[in-house]
Parts: C-alpha cells; structure tokens; sequence
C-alpha cells in the first residue's frame, strides 16, 4: 500500500480591500472640513432661531449656498476620514462658486453703499454672529480647503458654465415667488438687485446680465487658478505620474 498522501494545504488569500482602505485617510483635511460645515450650520442655526419668517430666510441665496457647502464639507470630511477617495472636482468646485458668490456679493455690493445696492438693517447679537459666519467664515473655509487639500487641476472649462444652472435658476425662483407674495410684503423681493418693484423687469433683467457675466468671469478664474496653482505640500506625495503630467 502506498502512504495516503496529506492534503494540500493553501494559505487563505487575503480579503480585498474594503473602498475605506484603498487610499490613506486625511485627518487634518477632515477635520478641517468638518469645521467648515459646522460654521455652516452654526449661522444656519443662529439664523432660524431669530427669524420669524423662514420662508423667507430660506428664499437667501446665501442660505442655499451655505447648506449646500455644509452638505459637501461634510461629506468630504466622512471620506478623508475613512480613506475613501475624494468627491468629484465639479462637485466641490460648484460647492465653492457658489459660496465665493455669497462673500463676494455680500461685502462688495450689498455692504458697500457706493454699490446702490446695499442692505443695511439692525441686527441683533445673534445674528451679528450668523452674518459673519455665513458670509466671511464659510467662504473663506471653503477657498483655504480647496488651496490646502485639494489636488489642483480637477476643473474643466466646460464646468465654468454648467456651475451657473443654479444662480441663472435662482432668479426666476426669486421673481416667482415675490410675484406670489402680496406688494409691500417684507422681504418680498430678497435682494435690492431683483426687487421688481424698484428697477422693473427691465431693470432687473440688465442686473441679471450684469450678474452673470460677473459670475461667469469667476468661475472661469476659479477653473484657471485651479489649473495652474502648485500642489498642496500634504499632497505632493499622493499625486499620480499620470495626474502629475496633466498638471504640468
């Protein structure tokens, strides 16, 4: 009789990695975001207690703009924390328009009495508060996220004006719903630029033009900056030969 052979013994192969596990997790960029969307919320929050109309608080663009950033921050806070990849450039790349158009359009044209435009109005402590973090604190979190820990190159032209659906909707969105309120109705119009009781519907559609071409114009430097601006140090290591030649 032959000796029965052993069985053949084969060593486990390894478990394939779960998404969290592909990549290397980002702590400093996670928390950072998280910050950033607590800012967010924090004005957002501060806002609601004092208002006593929040149809008329969430009609702001600065609100939108500010939920919208709060939503992507946090969900690219959950992703740096757990290793997965990060969100698509035309996703955070319209985040940051969106909330550059809120500072930008706050203390160029609706503080600044040369403008005609402005909007000045007493505020209470809280809501002090929220002005600043909604209009000074969230945008600028938002431009240092993007500098410090985002790998640049990731907005195409194309973006530039695809990014614009949402603020070219959010006039008619505006001019529907004060036609729907009654004339003389607080806040009926939510910015002096599209109060058609004061310029008209010409008026307003020149302020529109105005506005968008404005908006145009940054989104295309945004696309710019982001396409010849110089890696972050923390991701230099992280960046692909290939991702490494495009950006050349």
């Amino acid at each position: 009789m032959t000796e029965p052979t052993s069985p053949t013994t084969t060593a486990a192969a390894p478990p394939h990695p779960t998404p969290a596990a592909t990549g290397r997790r980002r702590p400093v960029a996670a928390a950072f975001r998280a910050l950033v969307a607590l800012a967010a919320l924090t004005g957002i929050a501060l806002d609601t207690i004092e208002s006593d109309d929040l149809g008329r608080l969430f009609s702001y663009f600065t609100i939108q703009s500010n939920i919208l950033l709060a939503i992507v921050c946090a969900w690219s806070a959950h992703r740096a924390w757990t290793a997965r990849p990060a969100l698509p450039p035309r996703i955070t790349g319209a985040a940051l328009l969106y909330i550059s158009i809120t500072g930008l359009v706050f203390h160029f044209v609706l503080s600044n009495d040369a403008s005609g435009f402005a909007m000045t109005s007493q505020r209470t402590p809280l809501e002090s508060v929220a002005n600043h973090l909604l209009h000074t604190v969230t945008p600028l979190g938002a431009a240092l996220d993007w500098l410090l820990f985002t790998t640049p190159g990731g907005f195409l032209l194309r973006q530039a004006w695809q990014w614009l659906a949402y603020p070219l909707l959010y006039l008619p969105f505006a001019l529907i719903r004060g036609a729907l309120l009654a004339p003389g109705t607080d806040g009926r119009y939510p910015y002096p630029f599209l109060d058609v009781d004061l310029h008209g519907y010409t008026g307003i559609a020149m302020n529109a033009v105005v506005f968008g071409l404005a908006f145009y114009a940054l989104a295309l430097t945004l696309t710019l900056l982001d396409r010849h601006r110089p890696a972050p140090p923390a991701l230099r290591n992280r960046i692909s030969p290939t991702a490494a030649g495009r950006l050349k």
